[in-house]
């Protein structure tokens, strides 16, 4: 190929690299586009400083679009800024699109700071217009009878728009309603009575506020199920006696077993004063005979300790055949 060709290659090429970034820098389209909207978009100073500052030009000037077309006007820098910011831009414009068409008092600012914030603030403007109902999990209180109650409700919520930035969430409204019918429950005399009128629950925990602090307002409380569960107070009495019992029977084993000990003691102190007695009587003959040896005792004495002695033995035998002797007399 000759060397003009190339140079003409290499020239075409060059222009069309130089149409593909002039396209890409300046979005002729979307320029078209904002102009037949009745949108006034400058090329240089914002579609192409928009490329230059990395932020997608589409996603700043469509939503403009959409909120001049609904008649609320909106700055492009204050978008480009909450995008740069991290927000969702299309979002925050449906918001404020959705909260004028309701008629909500709904402010750029406010909705800007409810999306940095992290809350879905288009969601937050149809939770406005559409209240939400909330389920609770079962909740089981005890009434004053000792009888269990299990309650289930269903809380209707509507957002508010002035709490959605710092105010508490679902879980903290299903908490204090839990909360509410524990307290409610547990202050009946009977659970039957509230079995009989359910709707006492409910008015009396929409009288606590207990959607203060929360980004909802509760508009009602309804008692969704009632059971009744199992008899606590008769369960907890029998456990106690149950408790009770093995404490009387650990007492009384341990009495037992010091029983056992004292008798066991009362042997042993019994075999060893046996003992000494035995080995006491040993002595005795040894002691005579110490006796007759160095003249303490005479004949006449040792025979006189005998004679004591055989007295003593023949009284304790007959004390102890009394009994036998007699009935064989009177069997004669």
């Amino acid at each position: 190929m000759p060397l003009s060709g190339i140079a003409l290659f290499a020239v075409v090429i060059a222009i069309i690299v130089a149409i593909l970034l002039f396209f890409y820098f300046v979005p002729i389209g979307l320029w078209i586009t904002a102009y037949f909207s009745g949108v006034h978009v400058r090329i240089f100073r914002d579609l192409i400083g928009m490329r230059l500052r990395k932020v997608p030009p589409q996603q700043i000037v469509r939503p403009i679009i959409a909120a001049t077309k609904a008649g609320i006007p909106v700055d492009i820098d204050k978008l480009e800024a909450h995008y740069l910011a991290g927000g969702n831009v299309v979002r925050v414009v449906n918001a404020l699109i959705s909260a004028d068409k309701a008629r909500i008092n709904l402010s750029f600012e406010r909705a800007t700071a409810i999306d940095l914030a992290g809350r879905d603030v288009l969601e937050a403007v149809k939770l406005s217009v559409n209240p939400k109902v909330i389920n609770t999990p079962m909740i089981a209180a005890v009434a004053m009878d000792g009888i269990q109650v299990k309650a289930t409700a269903r809380v209707t919520v509507r957002a508010n728009i002035d709490r959605l930035v710092g105010g508490a969430g679902e879980e903290t409204i299903i908490a204090r309603v839990g909360e509410g019918i524990v307290t409610t429950i547990g202050s009946s005399d009977s659970h039957k009575k509230v079995l009989e009128n359910p709707d006492r629950i409910s008015k009396t925990v929409l009288e606590k506020g207990l959607d203060s602090g929360t980004a909802f307002e509760i508009l009602s409380i309804d008692i969704a199920d009632v059971d009744v569960g199992e008899n606590i107070g008769a369960k907890l009495q029998t456990d106690q006696a149950e408790a009770d019992k093995r404490i009387a029977q650990a007492k009384a084993e341990e009495r037992r077993a010091l029983a056992v000990a004292r008798e066991q003691e009362m042997k042993a102190l019994t075999q060893e004063m046996r003992a000494k007695v035995v080995e006491a009587e040993a002595d005795v003959p040894r002691a005579i005979a110490e006796a007759f040896r160095k003249g303490n005792l005479g004949i006449m004495d040792y025979y006189n300790l005998r004679n004591i002695q055989a007295d003593t033995d023949m009284r304790g035998s007959i004390a102890k055949s009394g009994p036998q002797g007699d009935s064989g007399s009177e069997s004669k």
